[in-house]
């Protein structure tokens, strides 16, 4: 079972290693056309994401605001502070993703 570990352990080492000694051919490398749609797929996640995020927050602050209405103003600065937040994070991505695909 040893042997088998260190053979697979040894291929592993061996494939993941040989795109490092590859040389590229000027501007172009074959990785470079999956980058649109690696692109594609982080806005997705992330948009996705901070969708769930924001309704948890906002599921949560409605179900504070029906146990205590009387807390209504502080939890509301901290909700629109907390929307803010997540809506920045899929901003950021955007903005990351748009400069690395007209890179």
């Amino acid at each position: 079972m040893k042997k088998l570990q260190y053979l697979f352990m040894s291929l592993a080492a061996m494939l993941l290693a040989t795109p490092a000694f590859a040389q590229g051919a000027g501007n172009y490398s074959p990785a470079s056309q999956w980058v649109p749609l690696a692109a594609g797929l982080g806005m997705a996640l992330a948009a996705g994401l901070c969708g769930l995020g924001q309704g948890k927050a906002t599921a949560s602050a409605t179900e504070a605001l029906a146990r205590n209405p009387g807390a209504r103003p502080g939890i509301f600065i901290f909700l629109i502070l907390g929307l803010a937040f997540i809506e920045s994070l899929a901003l950021f991505t955007f903005v990351i993703i748009f400069l690395k695909v007209q890179a």
